[in-house]
C-alpha cells in the first residue's frame, strides 16, 4: 500500500502541490499543505514539489506461492429464509472461469442456522464442494462470527479466488476477510476474467464512471471481489446432483461472540426494480416532475415498472430504490425503455445486460444509443404519448 508523507521542515508553503493536484487532494491551511480525503496517492505531487518535501511511501508486499491456491469459492449467502439468487449467479460465473485454468474447480460456503439443506441445492448447479457452517450461535447474521467461520475454510481449502454477493451483509463480511488475509479486494465488479496464470481480472468502472479500470491483484491471495445482483447470468440447473457436502464445526470463540441480538424487526418484503422484467426510465431529458406520470402510466401499461436515473433522484422526483446505477440498483430486465436518458457509464453499466434495451433521445449522438438495441432518435414528448396512445387503443 502507498502513502502520501509531508516533510513540514522542507516544505516553504509555495502551493505548488495544491495547484497540481487534479483530484482536491491537497489544501492549504495555515501556510501549509494537508492532505485531504481526495488523494488518489498517484504521486502527481511529488513531481512537481520544488523542496523535495513530499514523498511517496510504498509497502514492499510479500508475494506468496500461488500454486498453492487453487479453485474458486463463492459465498452463498442465506437471509430471509432462502438463497440469495446472487450467490447462483456467482457459481454460474466461477464455472466459466474455472475453464482457464486447468484443474479449477468451484466451491461454495454457507453460513447461518439451519444452511445444511441449501447446500444440497447447490449441488444441483455443479459445485465440487458445499462447506457448512450450521450452528444456532450463527442464527443472525454478526459480522466477526460469520467472518470466522469464513476464514476458517479459506485457510483449510486455499482457494485462489473468492466471490462474494455485493449485498448488505456482502459488502460487510467481504473487507473483513480480505483484512485478514492481507490481500485486496474489489468492489461492485462489472465483469471478471481469470488468467491462465490464476490472476483473476476485476473490472469495475472508475473516477466516476470515466474508466474502466481493470485491477489485479498478482502478489497476494486469495483475490476477492463482490459482484452485484442481476450483473451475471444464473445458470441453468442440473437435475442431477454434483459435488459432496461438507458440514464443519464452527471455530472456537463464535459462540463466545461480544456482538448480540437485541431484537429483530423484519422488513416487510417489496418488490424491487431489479426483479423487474418490464422497466420504463425517466432520465435528465424529462422537464417537470409531473412528467413522471407518462413514464409510469408506460410501465402499467406494459406490465412493468418504472425506474430513474441519478439526476431525478437528485431532484428528489424519486428514491433511491428507483435508480439505476452505480450509486443505485443493477437490472436485467427482458426489455428496457428509456426516455431522455443520455447514457453515462455509472448508468449502462448497470443495464447493458437487459435482453433488449429501447432508447428515446433527441440527440442522435447520445452515448445511450451505444447501447440500445433500438434507437428513436425524437422528443419524448413526442414518442412516450404516442406509445401510450397506441396500447391503449390494443387494448380496446
Amino acid at each position: 500500500m502507498a502513502q502520501i508523507a509531508i516533510l513540514e521542515r522542507k516544505c516553504t508553503g509555495c502551493g505548488l502541490c495544491v495547484a497540481n493536484c487534479p483530484f482536491g487532494g491537497i489544501e492549504m491551511k495555515d501556510g501549509k499543505p494537508e492532505l485531504t480525503a481526495g488523494c488518489k496517492v498517484c504521486g502527481i505531487c511529488v513531481k512537481n514539489c520544488p523542496q523535495k518535501a513530499i514523498l511517496k511511501l510504498e509497502t514492499k508486499v510479500t508475494s506468496v506461492d500461488k500454486s498453492k491456491w487453487k479453485d474458486i469459492l463463492v459465498f452463498a449467502e442465506v437471509s430471509g429464509g432462502r438463497l440469495h439468487p446472487v450467490g447462483l449467479e456467482l457459481i454460474g460465473k466461477a464455472q466459466e472461469l474455472a475453464k482457464a485454468v486447468p484443474g479449477y474447480t468451484v466451491k461454495a460456503v454457507l453460513v447461518g442456522e439451519g444452511v445444511r439443506a441449501y447446500a444440497d441445492e447447490l449441488l444441483h448447479y455443479g459445485v465440487s464442494e458445499a462447506a457448512v457452517y450450521d450452528d444456532p450461535a450463527l442464527s443472525y447474521f454478526r459480522a466477526d462470527a460469520y467472518a470466522a467461520c469464513v476464514e476458517d475454510y479459506i485457510r483449510f481449502a486455499h482457494p485462489s479466488v473468492v466471490l462474494v454477493g455485493a449485498t448488505s451483509l456482502g459488502r460487510s463480511l467481504a473487507p473483513r476477510l480480505a483484512t485478514r488475509f492481507h490481500t485486496g479486494l474489489t468492489a461492485d465488479c462489472t465483469r471478471l476474467e481469470l488468467r491462465e496464470s490464476s490472476d483473476l481480472v476485476q473490472i469495475r468502472p472508475a473516477f466516476g464512471g470515466n474508466i474502466m479500470a481493470q485491477i489485479v491483484t498478482t502478489h497476494t491471495r486469495p483475490q476477492f471481489a463482490t459482484v452485484r445482483y442481476k450483473v451475471m447470468d444464473t445458470p441453468v440447473r442440473s437435475e442431477q446432483e454434483s459435488g459432496k457436502i461438507v458440514v464443519r464445526a464452527i471455530p472456537k470463540g463464535v459462540a463466545a461472540s461480544k456482538a448480540s441480538c437485541v431484537s429483530v424487526q423484519p422488513v416487510p418484503p417489496k418488490a424491487s426494480i431489479s426483479d423487474a422484467e418490464v422497466l420504463v426510465v425517466g432520465g435528465r431529458g424529462l422537464q417537470r416532475e409531473s412528467d413522471m406520470d407518462m413514464i409510469r402510466e408506460l410501465a402499467g401499461l406494459l406490465g412493468g415498472d418504472w425506474a430513474v436515473t441519478r439526476p431525478l433522484v437528485e431532484k428528489g422526483w424519486a428514491t433511491n430504490e428507483r435508480q439505476i446505477g452505480l450509486s443505485g440498483r443493477t437490472v436485467r430486465p427482458k426489455l428496457i425503455i428509456t426516455c431522455g436518458v443520455s447514457g453515462a457509464i455509472q448508468f449502462t453499466s448497470c443495464m447493458n445486460g437487459s435482453d433488449h434495451i429501447v432508447s428515446i433521445n433527441n440527440d442522435p449522438d447520445a452515448p445511450i444509443f451505444g447501447t440500445a438495441h433500438i434507437a428513436i432518435v425524437d422528443d419524448l414528448y413526442r414518442v412516450v404519448p404516442e406509445l401510450i396512445a397506441q396500447l391503449k387503443e390494443a387494448r380496446t
